[in-house]
């Protein structure tokens, strides 16, 4: 299992009239963890893209526990919790200051070459990575 911290603070525009985030703004959280994820151990999403390999959302579940609030700085966790084939699976874990776990999601992403737009396996290269972390056994 690989995972990541990423800090958020919730901003004015992401809240609704209470002072609440809304709901729809959690994918885009999960997204924001795992751009940071695939940043930090192998390279940045337009490299990615550059590269020739796109990575569509083919799945998205998300659990509410607790509502964020305004200007509350968030961590988003996100978790690689098995070595992607052509299916890419992250976990998301919203905590909030107190460190309550306030949201969960589940992202699934498909390798996808981007010139011919069929289903690719994942690149040699990344799954060299995770296996060198030696967090996957």
């Amino acid at each position: 299992m690989l995972s990541c911290d990423t800090k958020y603070r919730v901003c004015y525009g992401d809240t609704d009239r209470m002072g609440v985030m809304y709901y729809g703004n959690y994918p885009r959280l999960y997204e924001i963890g795992r751009t940071d994820l695939i940043r930090n151990i192998w390279k940045s999403y337009r490299e990615v893209e550059e590269s020739g390999i796109i990575l569509p959302v083919r799945q998205l579940n998300a659990v509410y526990h607790k509502p964020a609030v305004y200007d509350e700085e968030l961590t988003i966790k996100t978790i690689i919790r098995e070595i992607p084939k052509v299916k890419f699976r992250f976990n998301s874990e919203i905590y909030n200051e107190k460190g309550e776990l306030i949201n969960e999601g589940e992202v699934v992403l498909g390798f996808m070459d981007k010139s011919t737009g069929k289903p690719m396996r994942a690149p040699e290269e990344f799954i060299r990575i995770l296996l060198n972390t030696n967090l996957f056994s």
